[in-house]
């Protein structure tokens, strides 16, 4: 085996599944056992009105993309996964965990779009 980028490029991606990992297995463990929602539905670093409501998802997320990482990292160490299945597993784990972040941050707090209710119509007049 001759050393280039390629190679190099693998031994980054495979020595950053260790943190990643560690990160999201944290996360999970702090929502679920900690009760610490402080990290629940982020958008520009704002927490949702209700964090406890999306808890759950956030937790669930977390849990299931640490624990497949893991099982990555714990099959390419055993010599049971070749080069490219631990490599899209990984990489597939990754980018869905972060689209489900993106999700579920979204989904906690809701766009203004439509039409005002009047509450808020008069809440706006009596302001200006």
């Amino acid at each position: 085996m001759t050393f280039d980028v390629g190679v190099a490029l693998t031994w980054i991606l495979f020595l950053a599944l260790f943190p990643i990992s560690f990160f999201w297995l944290r996360r999970a463990w702090r929502i679920v056992v900690r009760h610490d929602f402080s990290e629940v539905g982020l958008k520009r670093g704002v927490p949702p009105a209700n964090p406890a409501k999306f808890a759950p998802f956030t937790a669930a997320v977390n849990l299931i993309g640490g624990g497949v990482i893991l099982f990555v990292i714990l099959g390419v160490l055993a010599g049971a996964l070749g080069y490219e299945s631990w490599s899209a597993i990984a990489g597939s784990t990754i980018w869905c965990k972060f689209i489900a972040d993106f999700i579920v941050s979204r989904h906690a707090h809701p766009t203004g779009w439509g039409r005002k209710r009047k509450t808020e119509e008069s809440a706006g007049a009596a302001g200006k």
